[in-house]
């Protein structure tokens, strides 16, 4: 019986994005629209002033439909847009896992969480990105050619 080679699972925390830029959900909409630009980023964490862990979520989506509607982001609230209670998703999770619940909920954006609370947020992109990498990787020869598969190969006279 041979058994299958084993692979490294890519997980969220290898392609989260730490630290991640929350709000308040009092604040205005412009200044949630300012701290994204600042900080390159495509959604902002809405937290619990207290506690820190995550309440919301807003996005570059939820502004620009407040726009479009005709609303002033200096007259309306972040909890006014803002997504409640967010699915997030672990630092364990595997990359699949959290491509899965993206699909399924049609989000792009997930809160990541760890032991200490919120550690970070991943997007769509990273999760294509880590995926296709993960897809190039399976398809290239391994690095070592002693490794214990190829060479349990060779030793047999058989090719990959």
């Amino acid at each position: 019986m041979t058994e299958a080679p084993a692979q490294h699972s890519a997980i969220v925390a290898d392609v989260m994005r730490p630290p991640v830029t929350t709000v308040n959900q009092n604040d205005h909409v412009a200044a949630a629209a300012y701290l994204m630009k600042r900080a390159g980023a495509t959604a902002l964490i809405v937290t619990e002033a207290h506690t820190g862990e995550p309440t919301g979520i807003i996005t570059e989506a939820d502004i620009s439909h407040a726009v479009a509607d005709g609303k002033n982001p200096n007259d309306v609230r972040i909890y006014q847009l803002m997504t409640a209670d967010p699915t997030v998703i672990s630092t364990t999770a595997s990359i699949r896992d959290a491509a899965e619940v993206m699909t399924s909920g049609r989000f792009r954006h997930l809160p990541v969480m760890g032991d200490a609370g919120l550690v970070g947020i991943v997007d769509i992109t990273d999760v294509c990105s880590a995926l296709l990498d993960l897809s190039e990787a399976a398809k290239q020869p391994p690095s070592d050619p002693y490794d214990a598969e190829g060479f349990r190969f060779r030793l047999r006279g058989l090719t990959r």
